[in-house]
């Protein structure tokens, strides 16, 4: 028997409005977070609600991989597709720790990516 898509909220600090506006124009293709526990039990199929402030929207994730180091995610994916104002992988590694508490989590449990239709 399948399973029903769960709903999951991703939400954004107003600081970040340019990557949620990305990611609702479709010119961030990816969204990726520390893969914590919350988000390890995402799949593909269920429905994503993003929310920003007062804006919110929803994605259906169409893949999701994990990745033990930002490396490696690096790999799979381009800067661009992760985050279109990112101009090298140095930069984008700042942006991650500059996330509170990021450092440790992407360390302990590497990164997730979700992929939205």
């Amino acid at each position: 028997m399948k399973s029903k898509a769960k709903m999951i909220t991703l939400k954004f600090r107003v600081a970040n409005q340019d990557i949620f506006d990305a990611i609702k124009t479709g010119g961030k293709k990816v969204e990726t977070r520390a893969a914590t526990e919350r988000y390890r039990r995402i799949v593909a199929g269920d429905k994503v609600i993003l929310i920003c402030g007062k804006n919110k929207f929803e994605k259906r994730v169409r893949k999701i991989r994990t990745f033990k180091t930002i490396a490696a995610l690096l790999k799979k994916y381009s800067i661009k597709s992760i985050n279109p104002a990112v101009k090298s992988a140095e930069e984008l590694r700042r942006l991650y720790y500059s996330f509170p508490g990021y450092r440790e989590k992407i360390k302990k449990f590497g990164l997730i990516a979700l992929e939205f239709k």
